[in-house]
């Protein structure tokens, strides 16, 4: 069984940067309504949480950061990125489907 007892605090980092990046994202693109928020909420939350390593990881090596920083500053980083980038995606997704929805 894993332990995570004794994890630098890297499980606390990737759950704030996963709320992070959920509500960074309200301010770019507000949801029409509470289906669509909590739908780009949860998705947001569940991206951080599973992407957040591989993404803080690929934007401290591509910056050149890796050395510098601690292993939950990269995960929080990377929560936030993945989370923001499935909130905004989900929310653009969302938008285009119902215009293309209602012309055709």
């Amino acid at each position: 069984m894993t332990d995570f007892s004794h994890d630098g605090g890297v499980l606390s980092a990737r759950l704030i940067g996963a709320f992070a990046g959920s509500a960074l994202s309200l301010v770019y693109l507000v949801p029409h309504g509470r289906r669509e928020a909590a739908l780009r909420f949860l998705t947001g939350i569940a991206c951080g949480l599973i992407f957040g390593g591989p993404a803080g990881v690929w934007g401290a090596t591509r910056l050149q950061l890796l050395p510098y920083l601690s292993a939950s500053e990269i995960m929080l980083a990377g929560a936030t990125l993945a989370s923001f980038i499935a909130w905004w995606g989900l929310g653009l997704l969302v938008r285009l489907t119902s215009r293309a929805g209602k012309t055709g």
